[in-house]
């Protein structure tokens, strides 16, 4: 079996089929073995496991998944790919790749007809601008999940792990606190990506909570609330709800239930915790 985890290897299949790079896919494929060996090993994937590794690219991480889950789906966008993928993963017998947009893919469904709606681990290499979303989509989509694993820009896998003050905190550190514990496992220099890419990336492992850390009367309102509150991040959480397209409560009614958390009216949304959204998501909820 070739591996593909190696610039030659890689140029090799690039070159066999004329494949061309798609800026607008975020296109970058792996070329070291040991960090392919260590996302494997960090997903913890054992012959129990049905996969689902969104953008297989040319199958590199896939041949890693294939030899150690018991079955994967792998979701790729662009159809250049779908007969390369064909040609490096004929071997195997336990995969099946799909040609579509993940966020059209029903992985709910995919999950009760392929693992008894058991809770699947997801692999992933996520171009920047697809990151949130999709992670978005999985948790809030109510996938029976045990596990995403997935290189991102280092600055996103930060972003996930940050608390209320810093730049980067925002929804998505609020949704990955909300729904797992994340762990960055390993930084990946540029170096390790054909073409290679302006910035370093880190994997980053989120493990699914058992139960919620908080809780909240109206899970969607909350997100909603999130949402606004950083869409306009210079602007005060109130004024940030109030201009929220998703939601329709008056500045009065924000205000009051701000006061009523002994909070100021020109806080903004940065400086709150996720206790303190599921606060204010109760007491809007009950107006």
């Amino acid at each position: 079996m070739a591996y593909l985890g190696s610039p030659k290897a890689t140029l090799e299949v690039i070159n066999k089929y004329g494949f061309a790079f798609q800026k607008r896919f975020g296109q970058n494929f792996l070329i070291d073995s040991n960090i392919l060996e260590n996302i494997v090993s960090a997903a913890n994937i054992t012959k129990e496991d049905f996969v689902l590794e969104i953008g297989p690219g040319i199958g590199t991480m896939t041949q890693y998944l294939c030899e150690n889950a018991r079955e994967v789906v792998a979701v790729e966008i662009d159809k250049s790919l779908i007969p390369i993928l064909q040609d490096t993963l004929s071997e195997y017998n336990n995969v099946e790749v799909i040609n579509e947009d993940v966020l059209k893919v029903d992985i709910k469904k995919l999950a009760e007809e392929r693992n008894d709606g058991k809770p699947i681990k997801v692999v992933a290499n996520l171009p920047y601008y697809i990151t949130t979303p999709i992670i978005m989509g999985l948790f809030e989509s109510g996938v029976p999940i045990d596990s995403i694993t997935i290189m991102v820009q280092k600055e996103v896998a930060d972003r996930m792990k940050t608390g209320p003050g810093s730049k980067d905190y925002g929804a998505l550190s609020l949704a990955v606190q909300y729904y797992a514990t994340a762990d960055i496992v390993l930084k990946v220099p540029a170096s390790c990506f054909m073409p290679k890419p302006n910035v370093d990336s880190a994997v980053i492992k989120l493990t699914r909570h058992k139960d919620t850390q908080v809780k909240v009367s109206n899970e969607k309102l909350m997100f909603k609330i999130i949402r606004a509150s950083f869409n306009q991040r210079r602007k005060t959480l109130a004024n940030g709800l109030k201009n929220s397209p998703e939601l329709n409560f008056t500045r009065e009614q924000v205000t009051e239930a701000l006061v009523s958390m002994g909070k100021s009216e020109s806080v903004r949304g940065e400086a709150f915790t996720l206790e303190e959204f599921a606060k204010l998501t109760d007491i809007l909820n009950s107006k």
